[in-house]
């Protein structure tokens, strides 16, 4: 058995919770909510010490797969990236993780990490992992019980019983999120909040869930089996793993396995559920106001704004979270995580749109940004990294005018392949084959004028396509 950690990163949830930043499209793990990194990043680095952790493994779903490759190379690591073919919540993910890790080493201890958690204090948690080793190692399942700052109410707690290895011990009860008055008396008896991070052995945790849960376990294991590898990503089979029950790990085995035990950390770890808990982390001035992005405050106090363009003015307002993108505005009350919540369901039957893709669109190849709409017109700004290529297609209902603004395009069009430079253009009919890339060393920037009488992203025909789109 190596003496060192496999860390198993997850990260395919959607992150409604920081809507309209967080969408479907791009949740939450994969912004620069605090810096220049995002989470999913930060997550990477605190744990890419060669001495205590192995190759990590990311997992994560189709959609999110080429901005995970992205993130990855922007911070100069690499790692085996399986994706699932649908959610089955975090059970069948970690159950996943191990089965894989275990096709590495029959022995490996497995670190799982949610790839949306902050941790200010990296050196205390990777004191806490080498804690949690030596109980994994022995064949404990290790959660990493987080010391309360408050009495929170957003978060489950641990009850610590005897010890087990060095400052590990055994778990004596989990307790589910509390009303304020239990929280307080958790807090005064010495409960832990339960982070939902966990070590262990990854037999011992397929073990401990397969006495709950044989069949679930089974069509994980065959998933990993049967799986395939696609462009270097490493594809769970879809019909073993659609079988497999949807759970959380806590519900599947650790309020049932007598084997789990508890780390105690204080780390200034957060979940970042909720617009309140990135005002908590955030810098503050003098009246408790916070700001990412172009913000101005007036007799106003603990107010938290994040804005990617406009400047945001607050005169005379106390306790408001103001939230503004390019398509989308959110006002709402510091503390009313729920009513987010709730407004966001709403949300999604009448402005779908806002809750599942940004203005800003990822593709592998780039990014484009809807910038103006008409009935028969719409103008796009496109984004194409170096050595980026865009599908070769066609499209039924309209045309559409290239217009480079920086960098060089190489574009085919039926049989003519040009470069067009800054400052020149090229038109595509309706019905041509077409395709774009970018042969140079710095980002291809243009703008494209679509005219027809249908302009939606369906009326693509791929007919060839370097990322499997086709």
């Amino acid at each position: 058995m190596s003496n060192r950690i496999i860390p198993l990163i997850m990260c395919g949830g959607a992150g409604t919770r920081l809507w309209p930043s967080s969408r479907e499209g791009r949740p939450k793990q994969f912004l620069p909510l605090f810096g220049v990194r995002s989470t999913f990043q930060d997550t990477l680095s605190r744990v890419s010490d060669a001495a205590l952790f192995e190759r990590p493994i990311v997992i994560t779903n189709t959609a999110y797969r080429f901005m995970v490759l992205e993130q990855l190379a922007e911070i100069g690591l690499e790692a085996d990236i399986m994706l699932e073919p649908m959610r089955r919540d975090s059970g069948p993910a970690i159950a996943a993780g191990a089965a894989f890790a275990q096709t590495r080493d029959s022995e490996a201890i497995v670190l799982a990490l949610a790839a949306d958690h902050v941790v200010r204090d990296t050196d205390a948690f990777v004191a806490a992992c080498r804690q949690g080793l030596v109980a994994a190692a022995a064949g404990r399942i290790v959660t990493f019980g987080v010391e309360p700052e408050r009495a929170a109410t957003e978060y489950g707690y641990i009850s610590a019983g005897e010890p087990v290895a060095g400052e590990v011990r055994a778990v004596a009860r989990f307790v589910e999120k509390p009303d304020p008055a239990k929280a307080a008396e958790y807090v005064k008896a010495g409960y832990f909040w339960n982070s939902g991070n966990f070590m262990f052995r990854a037999g011992v945790l397929l073990d401990e869930y397969r006495k709950v849960d044989t069949e679930s376990v089974q069509a994980v294991a065959d998933s990993v089996t049967k799986a395939g590898r696609d462009l270097g990503f490493v594809t769970l089979d879809s019909s073993a793993f659609g079988s497999a029950k949807a759970i959380s790990i806590d519900y599947a085995v650790m309020e049932k396995t007598s084997r789990a035990a508890v780390v105690p950390v204080k780390c200034g770890w957060s979940d970042v559920g909720s617009w309140h808990a990135v005002w908590e982390l955030s810098d503050k001035d003098g009246q408790g106001n916070a700001a990412q992005g172009s913000a101005v405050f007036e007799d106003s106090r603990n107010c938290n704004v994040s804005t990617d363009k406009a400047l945001v003015a607050l005169e005379g307002v106390d306790d408001l979270v103001v939230v503004a993108t390019q398509d989308a505005v959110l006002v709402s009350r510091q503390k009313d995580a729920n009513g987010l919540k709730r407004l966001v369901a709403k949300l999604k039957t009448v402005a779908p749109q806002v809750t599942e893709e940004h203005l800003k669109v990822h593709r592998p190849w780039g990014s484009y940004q809807s910038i103006d709409m008409g009935e028969r017109h719409q103008v796009k700004r496109i984004i194409v990294k170096p050595g980026g290529r865009l599908s070769l297609q066609k499209h039924h209902h309209r045309s559409e005018h290239w217009i480079v603004v920086r960098g060089a395009a190489r574009v085919t069009v039926n049989e003519l392949v040009k470069v067009v430079h800054e400052n020149e253009s090229i038109y595509i009919p309706i019905g041509a084959t077409h395709r774009m890339e970018n042969p140079g060393k710095i980002p291809l920037e243009l703008i494209e004028v679509q005219t027809g009488s249908y302009l939606g992203e369906d009326d693509i025909v791929r007919i060839e396509d370097d990322y499997r789109r086709a």
